[in-house]
This record gives structure tokens, sequence and C-alpha cells, in this order.
């Protein structure tokens, strides 16, 4: 059975290290997605989104160098929200001047990019809380029977009740409960080891 990702050193406190390689690609599996996704939600086209993913790990590899981020201060998807947020408003704002040098110059055509005003911060947090416990998932699956993880799929997901679940999956209701404990109960370890000293943040 496989384990959690380095039991002791929080990955925050790992990808400190430029040279720790394994904590840098989890941190990019984990975070590239929810960044990649904000920048697209607020309108930048597919390439221009991945480049400013690419911009905010740099800005992130150079904090993390220098200890910027001090969870005494805050946690750190508050923090990282911030550079994401700068980073793609910096893009825009760029572009919006060059739509406007391209008007007064006769061209037309384009489209404005910058979406619809949205609740940022509870964007956000909630899509941050979606692609950690989907990342989790993605660890934790491999390593369970079918039964247990349609077990907690089902009821913890979907919104089955146990009841169904059990007569669905040919379990008894008590072990559907034990398997949707279990199941949280390692989600839960996974997630806490990636956000470190985030958690007590």
């Amino acid at each position: 059975m496989a384990q959690a990702p380095e039991t002791r050193a929080s990955l925050l406190m790992r990808v400190r290290d430029a040279r720790d390689e394994p904590a840098w690609a989890q941190f990019v599996e984990i975070y590239a997605p929810l960044i990649y996704g904000f920048g697209r939600k607020r309108g930048l086209q597919d390439a221009d989104a991945a480049d400013v993913t690419q911009e905010v790990l740099r800005a992130v590899a150079r904090a993390m160098r220098r200890l910027d981020y001090n969870p005494r201060k805050g946690r750190f998807r508050g923090w990282l929200f911030t550079v994401v947020r700068n980073k793609v408003r910096t893009f825009l704002s760029k572009q919006a001047r060059r739509r406007a040098v391209d008007a007064v110059a006769g061209a037309s055509g384009l489209a404005d990019v910058e979406a619809a005003p949205v609740d940022e911060d509870a964007a956000w947090e909630a899509e941050y809380e979606q692609r950690l416990f989907a990342w989790a998932a993605t660890q934790v699956r491999p390593q369970l029977a079918d039964a247990t993880w349609q077990a907690f799929w089902q009821t913890a997901v979907d919104g089955r009740s146990p009841k169904d679940v059990a007569e669905h999956l040919g379990m008894a209701v008590a072990a559907v409960y034990m398997a949707k404990s279990r199941v949280l109960a390692r989600l839960r370890e996974l997630i806490r080891h990636v956000q470190g000293d985030e958690h007590h943040g």
C-alpha cells in the first residue's frame, strides 16, 4: 500500500528547496490546474492562462527561496491567491493597453477579454478545496478495493443513502459506513500533509 507523501515534512516546507524535484512535481500537480483555471475563468485564452500559470509558479519559487511566505501572517492559499490575482490583473491590464493602442491605430474586432465580475475570493476558496480533494482522490483511489471506493463515492459525493449503496454493492450497511469513514480519514490525512503548516494558519 502506498504511503502519504513525505509524512513529516510538509509540502510547503519542502518546496523551499529548489532541488527537491518530487516536492515541486507534486506542488505543480496540485496547484497548476487551480491557477490555470482561475485565469481561464477571468477570460484568458488557453496559451495566455498557461503563461500566467508559469509566471505564478516562478514567483512562488522565488518567494519560497527567500522565505517570503510566513504562515503566521496568513494561509498559503490566501497568499497564493494574491499572487495569482495580481499576475492575471497585470496580464489583463497589458492586454487592455494593447487594445487601446490598436483602437487608436484603427484596428477592430478585438473582443473584451475580461469576464464578468465574480466574487473572486469565494470562487478561489471553492476551487482550491475542489482541486485539493480531486488530487487527493486520485492518490487514494488506487490504494483501495473498488467496493470500498464506490461505497465512499456514492455516499459522500453522489449523496446516495448508505442503505441504497449497500444494496447496490451487496454490502452490509455498517460496512458502507466504515468504508466511507475510512476513505474520508485517508483523504483528510493526505490533504493535511500537503497543506502542512498552512493547516494551522
